[in-house]
């Protein structure tokens, strides 16, 4: 099954409403909103980051614009220093490529090893957008359908100012 059509199956299991934008294959913000910066939401960035040990990964969701200091998400998670998680471990964790980073990618996360750092701010949008695991489509949701799905997932959530 395609990685988007497994999204739109657990949407359809939680009964999480959506709305399903296509277009070319993107990487950029700037390139994404090309296509539905019009649409209501905040435009979602997800990081795959991980601790030096490399016994613990997180998957960071953000607004486009806030910026990620490391070193001090690192102190608000308890570890001396976070970075960005190789593409081999991105494969082996959520299953996905690099440029289709998303929080559906914890559909293939079948031990509940990531842990969900959300950025509290994401609660003032209506809607959320996101990669559906693939980044030639775009998602709308809303940020209780969002909770919903992580929670149905069992991966331990975070939820801090970023």
């Amino acid at each position: 099954m395609e990685q988007d059509q497994k999204v739109f199956q657990a949407f359809n299991e939680l009964n999480i409403s959506y709305q399903l934008y296509q277009h070319p294959p993107v990487y950029t913000v700037e390139e994404w909103e090309q296509y539905i910066g019009g649409e209501e939401g905040a435009v979602c960035k997800s990081l795959f980051l991980r601790n030096p040990k490399g016994d613990k990964h997180f998957l960071v969701i953000a607004d486009h614009s806030t910026t990620i200091e490391l070193k001090l998400l690192a102190k608000h998670l308890a570890e001396k220093q976070v970075s960005f998680a190789s593409e081999k471990r991105l494969e082996q964790y959520l299953g996905l490529s690099r440029g289709a980073v998303s929080p559906f990618g914890l559909l293939n996360d079948g031990n509940q090893q990531v842990i969900v750092v959300l950025d509290a701010k994401l609660k003032k949008y209506n809607r959320l957008k996101f990669h559906p695991n693939i980044n030639t489509e775009t998602v709308t949701i809303s940020y209780g359908d969002l909770e919903k799905f992580i929670q149905w997932r069992g991966n331990k959530q975070i939820g801090i100012n970023l």
